[in-house]
């Protein structure tokens, strides 16, 4: 799929999800907040850019704790949830663009810290992304990604489930992947940790606009996983409800300084 085609559907499906999206309790969750103050060291020294940033819940969340913070998206609708958010807690160090994060409009070494949040699945190259984060962000300072993670044996499966849920998904990234991508940029104090994001399927499904018949397919595909797990979600029965929850690697490494920082 050529890359403004994709970005098309990208825009498609989270002009959509702006609102649901936003309203999810879980893309909230506190916890997983604070995992990435902790891993990330983000102080009030730091100006920040989150790339793909949705409507600004990780923006305005380090934006509470940095000197400054910058989100990118390329749906506008996002940007405008992103605004009202912003708006509702009063923050005035938070500026917003709309633009494609494959190439980031901002000179070399523009932020302290860069960061991204549930958008490298959404990345036909991510590792282009991820060196476009990398040469905006200064020598010495922070990059963070994000995102589901699959073992390589259940990434097939699972990438088949969420093309189903959001036909702009491309693939879930591997741990293995993002150290790869990592030591081609030389980045270095690699942390990882993980956490789980918790959902229920027909929660999930009316935040989502899968193509009509599919949220059929989607459902048969993750009830018939419950104890068998091929799909890396963990489904499982809760009362009348199927619960899953989402793999969450969180992937924080320096730039590399020439000389001493």
């Amino acid at each position: 799929m050529k890359n403004t085609e994709h970005n098309n559907s990208i825009i498609d499906q989270f002009t959509k999800q702006a609102t649901p999206f936003t309203e999810m309790a879980g893309h909230s969750n506190e916890s997983s907040f604070q995992l990435m103050f902790d891993l990330t060291g983000v102080n009030e020294e730091d100006t920040v850019l989150d790339i793909a940033c949705g409507p600004g819940l990780v923006t305005t969340a380090f934006a509470s704790r940095a000197q400054h913070a910058t989100g990118i998206d390329i749906t506008p609708a996002m940007i405008e949830k992103a605004k009202e958010i912003q708006k509702e807690k009063e923050q005035t160090n938070l500026s917003w663009k709309i633009g494609d994060v494959t190439e980031l409009a901002f000179a070399d070494e523009s932020f302290s810290m860069v960061i991204t949040r549930y958008s490298f699945h959404h990345f036909v190259d991510p590792a282009k992304v991820l060196g476009e984060m990398n040469r905006v962000c200064k020598k010495g300072g922070t990059l963070m990604v994000v995102d589901v993670a699959l073992p390589p044996e259940k990434r097939e499966a699972y990438d088949n489930l969420e093309k189903l849920r959001d036909p702009s998904h491309t693939s879930a990234v591997t741990l293995q992947e993002m150290l790869d991508m990592a030591m081609k940029l030389n980045l270095n104090d690699i942390k990882t940790e993980w956490y789980k994001l918790e959902m229920e399927l027909e929660k999930q499904l009316t935040a989502s606009f899968p193509n009509p018949g599919d949220d059929e397919k989607i459902r048969e595909l993750v009830k018939s996983d419950i104890g068998k797990d091929n799909l890396g979600i963990g489904a499982h029965q809760v009362g009348d409800e199927i619960h899953f929850a989402y793999p969450t690697l969180i992937f924080v490494g320096k730039k590399t300084c020439i000389i001493s920082c």
